[in-house]
Order: C-alpha cells, then sequence, then structure tokens
C-alpha cells in the first residue's frame, strides 16, 4: 500500500500573553522541547524552531491528517500547561491569536534561515514584518 505525500509546509507565529518577555533559559529550552515533542506525536516534522523571549516561530511539514488550528492549539496547550503546572511559571501564558502562513517548497530555505536567526534578527532589527504577524492588527 502507498502512503500518502503532503508538500504542506506551514510558518506558525504564536506570543507570549501582552508580549511579556517569558521565554528565556530553563522556559524557553523547555518549551520547544515540548513544541518539539508534540509536533512529533502528531505527524508534522520540525523544519526550523525558534524565537525571541516574547514569541515563537515555528516552521513545519505537516501531514494531511492534521488541521493547522489542531497543530497551533496542542503546541500552545501543551508547552503553556507544561510552563505552568511542571516548571511553576505561574503567570505564563500564550496569546489567543497566532498568525499561520504556508510556504512554497522553493522559499523553505530563506524561511528557515529566517526562523532559525530570530535572535540575531531582533538583536539587528532586521525583521520581515511580513514573517511577523501573529494576527491581522500586528
Amino acid at each position: 500500500m502507498r502512503k500518502p505525500f503532503t508538500a504542506v509546509h506551514i510558518h506558525l507565529v504564536w506570543a507570549t500573553w501582552d508580549r511579556q518577555p517569558l521565554l528565556r533559559g530553563e522556559a524557553e529550552a523547555a518549551a520547544y522541547a515540548c513544541v518539539r515533542s508534540v509536533c512529533a506525536e502528531l505527524g508534522a516534522e520540525v523544519i526550523a524552531l525558534n524565537g525571541a523571549e516574547d514569541h515563537v516561530h515555528l516552521l513545519v511539514r505537516l501531514p494531511m491528517t492534521v488541521p493547522i488550528s489542531t497543530l497551533a492549539q496542542r503546541v500552545k496547550g501543551a508547552s503553556s500547561h507544561l510552563l505552568t503546572h511542571e516548571l511553576g511559571c505561574e503567570c505564563f501564558k500564550w496569546q489567543g491569536a497566532c498568525g499561520a502562513f504556508s510556504v512554497e517548497r522553493k522559499h523553505l530555505p530563506l524561511v528557515q534561515r529566517y526562523v532559525e536567526r530570530q535572535k540575531q534578527r531582533h538583536a539587528a532589527g532586521d525583521l520581515w514584518p511580513t514573517l511577523e504577524k501573529i494576527h491581522e492588527d500586528g
């Protein structure tokens, strides 16, 4: 039997509540490990994962069995639960909104580098507003 093949690449961006700079050190490492774990459970291949102290960028190849909304809900929910209940970050919360963008295969290397260099880009103020959008107003 043949396995289905999909090349659906999605770039997700979401932020901490009120853009609080909460993703540092252990909290950042735990959140990213949790996101990777949830993606693996769902069969989503993580291509790049990075961010700044107040938001996350995730570039994945999404299987056809997982809606984008399910991926976003699961990674945000699991990481929020982990940070709040297991690491004791009582004030941790994600914003409700998130941005989701389809990425053409030919643009994958460009978006991947953008995500991987988030900290350097933010430090230098070298951002691409289209790839930083979390919701229509911002």
